[in-house]
C-alpha cells in the first residue's frame, strides 16, 4: 500500500484555520471525513510517515485519490458541518452507530389536531413527543394502559378513527372510558389537546401536582358522599403511582440528565445511554461500533455527541446536563454546539461522585455487558466462524480451513515467574479442557527473553505430541503410521490430547516470536503445522520468512477470530502467572527459618491455607501439623510475628487462583 502521487497536496497550500476535510476516492466518492482545529497540521500527519499511520488508516489514505477541506470561523463551526457532512455522505471510514437492536418510543404526536398515543420506532418526526427508549413495546404498553385511566388521549390509527366519526360510534377504549372519543364530539379539539399536554407532562416527570390534584378531588367527592367518583379517583391516583414505580428515582432535584458510557477493545465499542427526566430513568438505548478508524475514547465520546444530537433541537431533546464516562476530545466546542442546539447552557462533564458517579458505574457496566453479548453471539453463529476460518487460510494460504488453533503466550514481570499458556480452539470456538499452562525454565529463564521461552514452549509441546503420537501408533503431521489406522484412531482416542496436532499455531508477538517457533517446529523436523503471530499494537499477522505482515480487513471476521484466540491466551498466562507469583510471596516468608525444610514448609501450607493464617496460629496449633514439634513450632511463631498483616492477599481466595483451568505441563 502507498500514498497516491497526486494525493498530497502542495506545501504550504493547506490553510493553519479550523476546517472540515473529506478524502475521496478514485470514483470520487466521499470515503472519510475530519475536522481540524489547524488544517495544516492534521492532513500534513497522513502524509509525513506512511508506515508510522495506523492500518485502517493505511488503508483510508491508500484507497484515497483526493483530499479537500473547507475553512469554517470556530471550531463548533467545524463541529456542524462535520456531522452534516457524515449524514449526507455515510462515509465508508468514519465510526458509524448502529442499535444492537430496535428500541421503541413513546410517541404522542402533537402535530395533529387530536394528538395520538403510539408506540413509534425509526427517525424522529418533527412536532411528535416521544418519550423512552424502551427495552420493549410491552413495557410502553403497560405504561399506556394504565395512563389512559387518568389521561384518556386517543390510541386509535387515522382509519380507526376515520370510520368512528362517520358512523358516530365510538370503539372499544372510548366505551369503557380509556379514551374520551373525540371522534364523536365527546370532547372537542382544545380538550383532548389539553389531556395530550398533561399525559406529556406527566411523563415528563411533572407527577407531583397530577398526583395532588387526583387526591383533593378523591377527598372533596367523599366529602360530598360521592363513593363511587371516590373510588374511580381512589384507582387513578394507585395507577399513577404503579407507572411511578415502575421508573424509580436514581438522582434527587428533579435532574434532567443522559447518562453515557462507553467500553471497548481495539476493534470494537459498544455505547449505553440511560435517560434521566425529572430524577426518573426514562429508557435506556445500546449501540454497537465498528472502529473503522483509529479513535481514542474522547474521540469516540465526541462522534457520538454529534451524531446522536446533531439532528435533536431544543429543551425537550438536549437535556441541561450530559454526563460521559470519559470527555470529548475538544470538550469547549462540543459545549458550545450543544448549547447553540438546545437554545440554553449544556453541562457536559465527567461525574465524579455521589449519585450521579454511582449511576454512571451502573451504565458503564451494562456496556461492557452489551459488548460481551455482541462478541458472544457473534463468535456463536456458525456462518460467521467458517467464513474467519476460510478468511484466515485464505491470508496465510493454508490448503483448508485451520479447524483446530493452538495459540502461546508468555507472561512474566521483569523476569520473575515466566510462565505461558497454550489455549485450543476448534472449529473457531474455545475447547478450555484442552488448555495447557507451562512453566519456563532453562535458558529460556535465566535470559528472561519471550523468544527464547517462545522457542522453549513450542519445543516442549510438539516433543510431548511426537512422544504420544509414537506411543499410539501414529505420526498425524509426518505421515507415517506404525500402525493400522483403526488401531491407530482408536489408541488416539484414549491417548493424551497432545497427541492431537493443531492445523495451525499462533504466537502473541510479531516476526522475533513467530521466527522462534518456526525454528522450533523445523529442529524436531515438523513441517505440515503452520505458524503466524499477532502483534498486538497494530493488529498485525506476521509469517514466517516474510519481511511485511499480511493486514488483514478492519470488518474481517479471520481478524476478529484471531483476536479472540490472542486474548484468551493472553487471560489464561497472566491468570497463572499470578497465581504462581503468589505462590512465591506466600512461601517466602518461610524460607528463612531454621528447621523448616522444604516438606515442612509444604506441610504447614497445607494444613493453615495461608502464611496468613498460620501466623495468626498457637505454638500449639502449629505443634499439631505431622513432622512439627514444640521447638519448631515456638520458632515459627515467634519468627512470623507480624507476616500474617504483610503477607494478606496471598492465601489463595482471590480471583485469580479459583480461575485457574487446564494442566501443567
Amino acid at each position: 500500500m502507498t500514498v497516491r502521487p497526486t494525493l498530497r497536496p502542495e506545501p504550504g497550500s493547506i490553510p493553519t484555520d479550523p476546517g472540515v476535510y473529506r478524502f475521496r476516492d478514485e470514483h470520487g466518492r466521499v470515503i472519510y471525513v475530519g475536522k481540524a482545529k489547524n488544517l495544516r497540521a492534521r492532513l500534513s500527519s497522513y502524509f509525513q510517515d506512511f508506515s508510522a499511520l495506523h492500518p485502517r488508516t493505511q488503508t483510508m489514505v491508500s484507497t484515497a485519490a483526493e483530499v479537500d477541506w473547507t475553512v469554517v470561523g470556530t471550531e463548533v463551526e467545524a463541529l456542524q458541518l462535520e456531522y452534516s457532512w457524515i449524514k449526507e455522505y455515510s462515509p465508508r471510514f468514519n465510526v458509524r452507530y448502529r442499535d444492537d437492536k430496535s428500541y421503541p418510543y413513546l410517541a404522542v404526536t402533537l402535530n395533529e389536531e387530536f394528538p395520538r398515543v403510539q408506540v413509534m420506532r425509526g427517525a424522529r418526526r418533527r412536532g411528535v413527543r416521544y418519550f423512552g427508549p424502551y427495552s420493549y413495546a410491552w413495557a410502553i404498553r403497560d405504561t399506556v394502559d394504565l395512563l389512559l385511566r387518568v389521561f384518556p388521549v386517543r390510541t386509535c390509527s387515522a382509519g380507526v378513527f376515520k370510520r368512528a366519526r362517520s358512523s358516530g360510534r365510538p370503539c372499544l377504549l372510548g366505551y369503557i372510558d380509556k379514551c374520551s372519543a373525540p371522534c364523536v364530539g365527546r370532547v372537542d379539539a382544545a380538550e383532548h389537546r389539553a389531556l395530550a399536554e398533561d399525559f406529556c407532562a406527566f411523563m415528563a416527570g411533572e407527577t407531583g401536582r397530577f398526583l395532588r390534584a387526583l387526591e383533593a378531588e378523591m377527598k372533596q367527592a367523599a366529602a360530598e358522599q360521592e363513593y363511587e367518583r371516590a373510588a374511580r379517583l381512589r384507582d387513578n391516583i394507585q395507577a399513577l403511582r404503579t407507572v411511578m414505580e415502575k421508573q424509580a428515582v436514581v438522582l434527587g432535584d428533579g435532574t434532567d440528565c443522559d447518562v453515557i458510557a462507553i467500553a471497548e477493545d481495539p476493534l470494537e465499542a459498544a455505547v449505553q445511554v440511560f435517560y434521566v427526566r425529572g430524577g426518573r430513568i426514562r429508557g435506556e438505548r445500546g449501540w454497537v461500533v465498528d472502529k473503522v478508524e483509529e479513535v481514542s475514547t474522547g474521540q469516540l465520546v465526541e462522534q457520538f455527541l454529534a451524531q446522536t444530537y446533531g439532528a435533536a433541537e431544543g429543551t425537550s431533546a438536549i437535556p441541561r446536563e450530559v454526563l460521559v464516562s470519559a470527555e470529548p476530545a475538544d470538550l469547549p466546542a462540543v459545549t458550545a454546539w450543544l448549547a447553540e442546539r438546545r437554545g440554553a447552557a449544556v453541562d457536559v462533564r465527567v461525574p465524579r461522585r455521589g449519585d450521579k458517579r454511582a449511576l454512571m458505574e451502573t451504565v458503564a457496566k451494562n456496556a461492557e455487558q452489551a459488548l460481551a453479548r455482541h462478541k458472544s453471539q457473534r463468535a456463536s453463529d456458525l456462518t460467521t466462524r467458517s467464513r474467519a476460518l476460510s478468511e484466515i487460510a485464505e491470508a496465510l494460504g493454508l490448503a483448508e480451513a485451520p479447524l483446530r488453533i493452538e495459540c502461546f503466550d508468555i507472561s512474566t514481570l521483569q523476569g520473575e515467574h515466566a510462565v505461558a499458556s497454550m489455549v485450543v480452539f476448534e472449529d473457531g470456538l474455545a475447547r478450555k479442557s484442552e488448555y495447557r499452562r507451562f512453566s519456563i525454565r532453562g535458558a529460556a529463564g535465566a535470559e528472561h527473553s519471550d523468544v527464547a521461552a517462545m522457542h522453549e514452549v513450542i519445543t516442549r509441546r510438539f516433543t510431548r505430541y511426537l512422544e504420544e503420537s509414537q506411543r499410539s501408533g501414529e505420526l498425524d503431521t509426518l505421515g507415517e503410521s506404525g500402525a493400522p489406522p483403526a488401531a491407530g484412531r482408536a489408541a488416539r482416542g484414549a491417548a493424551p490430547r497432545f497427541a492431537y496436532p493443531p492445523n495451525l499455531v499462533v504466537v502473541d508477538g510479531g516476526r522475533p516470536q513467530v521466527a522462534a517457533a518456526q525454528r522450533a517446529l523445523e529442529e524436531l523436523g515438523i513441517e505440515d503445522v503452520a505458524v503466524c503471530g499477532l502483534a498486538k499494537r497494530l493488529e498485525e499477522v506476521w509469517v514466517p520468512d516474510e519481511e511485511d505482515p499480511i493486514i488483514l480487513p478492519r470488518a474481517s471476521e479471520g481478524l476478529y477470530l484471531l483476536q479472540r484466540v490472542r486474548d484468551e491466551a493472553h487471560r489464561f498466562a497472566i491468570s497463572y502467572h499470578r497465581r504462581k507469583r503468589a505462590g512465591a510471596l506466600t512461601a517466602s516468608a518461610l524460607d528463612d527459618i531454621p528447621g523448616l525444610g522444604p516438606a515442612r514448609r509444604a506441610a504447614l501450607i497445607k494444613h493453615f491455607g495461608s502464611v496468613r493464617r498460620l501466623a495468626r496460629a498457637t505454638v500449639a496449633e502449629i505443634a499439631e501439623v505431622p513432622g512439627i514439634g514444640e521447638r519448631i513450632a515456638r520458632t515459627v511463631h515467634e519468627r512470623l510475628g507480624g507476616a500474617g498483616e504483610e503477607q494478606g492477599g496471598s492465601d489463595g481466595s482471590g480471583p485469580d487462583n479459583r480461575e485457574h483451568r487446564g494442566k501443567k505441563t
